[in-house]
């Protein structure tokens, strides 16, 4: 299985490279398959590569749904019902 996960960009770098952050982890990526992108943008990440642009609402909501499902696997995993 694949995953694609939508990322925040907070630097656009030299070339076609950029910084993005997903949950306080920050990642350099390849914006090599994108044009125009700019800081604050969200976009699709999979395997180090932006695929394309995302809707900051749809982004926010897609990224709500992963922290909801991850405290719901530790709350799982710790016991607690």
């Amino acid at each position: 299985m694949c995953l694609a996960l939508p990322v925040r960009v907070v630097e656009v770098g030299a070339g076609d490279t950029a910084i993005v952050d997903l949950g306080g982890v920050r990642k350099e990526i390849s914006l090599a398959l994108l044009a125009d992108v700019q800081v604050g943008d969200y976009v699709i990440l999979h395997v180090g590569y932006a695929l394309s642009k995302l809707d900051p609402e749809e982004a926010e909501k897609t990224l709500a749904l992963f922290a909801e499902m991850n405290a719901e696997a530790a709350t799982a995993g710790s016991g607690v019902a």
